[in-house]
C-alpha cells in the first residue's frame, strides 16, 4: 500500500452550520435618561439565546449585562417596562449600584 499524502483539507476543521457563531443585529428596546446621559435597553440573540444589555447610547460609559437567556418576547417585554420604571425612579442606570436587588 503506497504511503498517504498530507492533504491541506485533513489539516483545517471543517465549519458545520451547527458551529458557526449566529449573532443577530441588536434590537433598541428603550432608552432612558440618567446622571450618565441617555442610556439604551438592546435586545439581541446570541448563539439562540435572547440577552438583554444595558449600553451606553454614546461612545462613553459601561455596558451591564441585564439577562442572557429570556425565553421568550412576553418575557423580555416585562423585563424592559420593569427596568425602564425602576431607571426612571433612580435616575440612574439601576445595573450601576445594589439598589436594583434591594428594592
Amino acid at each position: 500500500m503506497p504511503p498517504r499524502q498530507a492533504s491541506s483539507d485533513r489539516r483545517r476543521p471543517r465549519c458545520t452550520t451547527a458551529q458557526k457563531q449566529i449573532t443577530g443585529e441588536p434590537n433598541v428596546r428603550g432608552r432612558y435618561d440618567c446622571d450618565e446621559g441617555t442610556r439604551q435597553l438592546v435586545a439581541q440573540r446570541v448563539k439562540g439565546v435572547v440577552a438583554l444589555s444595558d449600553v451606553p447610547a454614546g461612545e462613553e460609559g459601561r455596558v451591564h449585562l441585564v439577562e442572557r437567556q429570556l425565553e421568550s418576547l412576553a418575557e423580555l417585554d416585562a423585563l424592559v417596562a420593569d427596568y425602564l420604571e425602576k431607571a426612571a425612579a433612580l435616575r440612574r442606570c439601576p445595573m450601576a449600584s445594589a439598589d436594583w436587588w434591594n428594592h
